[in-house]
């Protein structure tokens, strides 16, 4: 098992590290919005952008190809497709707990290969979170995108879900 933090500087952008290294950022174009982009330890870039006609599905790519993309299904849960270096994956992020306070992701097998502890900062009023990793999560390529983009996942499923709460 690996722990990873993730601390946000401000409702935009969040940090991504292992025992102090930063590995990575996610910075959000503006507050609310689903467009973003990471740039990890070594400089590459990956855009993330909302696609389709309501937006549903969100994208993430590199210059040239689509590397992961995510969306909500009718469940609530948010299914992550990923190819990397040729080679796809399927993945399922869900809320879990009691209160749906804590998240994980699930390989094709059903087994949970990381979960995700959001930790509400009152002087921010943001989320910084703490993310486990099993064995099984550290042999997928692209592991810091892959951790970022699952980052993306939670604050898109909270704001998906406030959203519901205030309209309803």
């Amino acid at each position: 098992m690996t722990e990873y933090k993730v601390k946000s500087t401000d409702t935009r952008k969040f940090s991504l590290t292992q025992n102090d290294i930063i590995l990575g950022d996610l910075t959000y174009e503006k507050w609310f919005s689903f467009t973003s982009e990471i740039i990890l330890a070594d400089n590459s870039r990956y855009q993330i952008e909302p696609k389709g006609f309501w937006g549903t599905t969100i994208e993430v790519r590199d210059e040239k190809n689509i590397l992961l993309n995510f969306k909500m299904n009718w469940n609530g849960n948010i299914i992550i497709n990923t190819k990397f270096d040729n080679v796809e994956n399927h993945f399922v992020f869900k809320p879990k707990g009691i209160f749906k306070s804590t998240y994980a992701l699930f390989d094709t097998e059903g087994q949970e290969i990381l979960v995700i502890q959001p930790d509400f900062k009152w002087s921010k009023f943001n989320y910084d979170y703490c993310i486990i990793t099993s064995d099984t999560f550290n042999k997928f390529a692209n592991n810091e995108l892959l951790l970022l983009a699952t980052i993306h996942c939670a604050n898109y499923y909270m704001t998906m879900m406030s959203t519901i709460i205030a309209a309803g």
